[in-house]
């Protein structure tokens, strides 16, 4: 275990040792609660240094991200990990960028490009006005036809690429 330590001036009550908010009035104040007075904060980290990468025995399939609902197979085979998109996690391991999925890797069957984008990468979530949502992703009148969305989601990020 490693640690890390820092002595700072209170950003709290800016060193002086004593806070003045929005409840001391008239010239009140009270010892500061971060540094107990002193004016100073002492910000400790410890940590270990990373080892060699390790290998999950446990794990079959890796995803982006969790949009939110449980992802797992069922016994009777009818759904399986794959439905939910992702990729193997032998072909994971080998990535050089652990978060550079292949396209079309995303939660198609159970998000459309709206929902799965606000967590894997909000700067490509989609912002038409069609998908405006009152309350969650799967209330959208679209969302029973998600198939479409996928559709032009791949449509416009393709033209992206190619420009």
């Amino acid at each position: 275990m490693k640690t890390i330590k820092i002595e700072q001036k209170c950003q709290s009550c800016n060193g002086t040792g004593l806070y003045v908010g929005m409840a001391e009035r008239d010239g009140s104040a009270i010892v500061c609660n971060n540094c107990k007075g002193t004016g100073r904060h002492v910000f400790i980290h410890e940590y270990e240094e990373p080892e060699d990468f390790k290998v999950r025995t446990d794990v079959k399939r890796v995803y982006r991200t969790n949009p939110g609902i449980i992802i797992g197979a069922s016994k009777d085979n009818r759904v399986k990990l794959e439905d939910f998109g992702g990729m193997d996690y032998e072909a994971w391991l080998k990535l050089k960028n652990k978060n550079n999925f292949p396209a079309r890797s995303e939660m198609r069957w159970y998000s459309c490009p709206a929902w799965w984008y606000q967590s894997a990468d909000y700067n490509k979530k989609p912002n038409w006005d069609a998908c405006i949502v009152c309350g969650s992703f799967s209330s959208c009148e679209h969302f029973g036809n998600k198939a479409t969305c996928w559709e032009r989601f791949d449509s416009e990020n393709r033209n992206k690429k190619e420009k």
